[in-house]
């Protein structure tokens, strides 16, 4: 049996009520699959919408909760676990496979103290990196790393505007952007934010809506409905926009359309990321030093006070421990 964070039921407007701790059973290993020792996984959004019932069906509960996780495999080898599990005969990039799942959607996830995941989906762990800071790294890193580097064809000195301070996302375009030699521009409603954005490394800070000293490459776009005309207008002639989330509403006043044939502009989707991109994450952070931001580190038993402080917007990464 193995200590866990788990979903016994499913709450859409209380997500917290079906949150249990308990034990579990151990991960059962299939053929190719191995077994990780956790010693860190990390809170995301991604929780919280399981236990409203997002992405998880009511017959697979009981459900381990967590897709992010740092720890030690069968072999001795200090590892991160690559959240995105596909169907095993698909090749090529993980997440374009329509059979494709997160942990914690039909597998078991990787809050608890030991997690089942396929031998492919564990890259090895640089000692530079603490488990702690590994383990924020395969979800809300990885999805900006691959905005950053996959999607929206900048290079050193191009310039980028990232919609939205505070995020798990966000706080990791703006320091990659950094440590890439981007110009980021970076907007927020909230000052303290905006000054943490400074700290990581933007280039300049501003409210929502606010007019840019120039029109920018790409855009980070994970907000939405609220900031879709203003990426699109702050975007110059023949610049990408990047999306990867919605966090204020799917449906903009308005689409921009003309702009956007007019300009040429690039609208592209962006979808957590590969292997091989968490290996090249793993290296940049190896070697540039940067670092998540951890808000807080909590034992496993403490997970509901995460959650709280999760669904109540009042951290920026945060991290449990077996």
């Amino acid at each position: 049996m193995v200590f866990a964070v788990y979903a016994e039921s499913l709450h859409p407007d209380q997500p917290l009520e079906g949150l249990r701790m308990g034990e579990c059973s151990d991960p059962v290993t299939a053929d190719g699959w191995t077994t990780v020792e956790v010693r860190a996984a990390s809170l995301n959004h991604h929780d919280l919408w399981s236990l409203r019932g997002v992405g998880l069906r009511e017959d697979r509960l009981p459900m381990i909760l967590g897709c992010d996780a740092a720890g030690v495999d069968e072999d001795g080898n200090d590892v991160v676990v690559h959240a995105v599990i596909t169907d095993p005969s698909w090749r090529g990039d993980e997440t374009l496979d329509p059979k494709r799942s997160l942990l914690s959607e039909r597998y078991q996830g990787t809050l608890a103290e030991r997690v089942a995941v396929p031998r492919r989906n564990v890259v090895e762990k640089p000692a530079s990196l603490s488990f702690e800071e590994a383990a924020c790294l395969p979800t809300a890193w990885l999805t900006a790393y691959r905005m950053l580097f996959t999607q929206s064809g900048l290079k050193p000195g191009d310039s980028v505007l990232v919609q939205g301070a505070g995020g798990g996302v966000s706080t990791a375009l703006i320091a990659l952007a950094s440590a890439a030699g981007l110009r980021s521009y970076v907007t927020s409603r909230d000052e303290t934010r905006r000054t943490r954005a400074v700290e990581l490394g933007a280039h300049a800070v501003f409210e929502p809506g606010a007019r840019l000293p120039v029109r920018v490459d790409a855009v980070m776009e994970t907000v939405g409905a609220a900031t879709w005309k203003h990426s699109i207008t702050s975007l110059r002639p023949g610049g990408t926009l990047v999306i990867s989330g919605t966090t204020s509403g799917a449906e903009p006043p308005s689409a921009e359309l003309t702009r956007i044939f007019f300009l040429q502009l690039r609208v592209q989707g962006s979808t957590m990321g590969t292997r091989d991109e968490l290996r090249g994450l793993v290296d940049l952070l190896d070697v540039s030093g940067v670092r998540p931001l951890i808000d807080r580190v909590l034992p496993l038993d403490r997970a509901r006070d995460g959650f709280e402080a999760l669904l109540a917007g009042d951290v920026l990464e945060g991290v449990l421990v077996p």
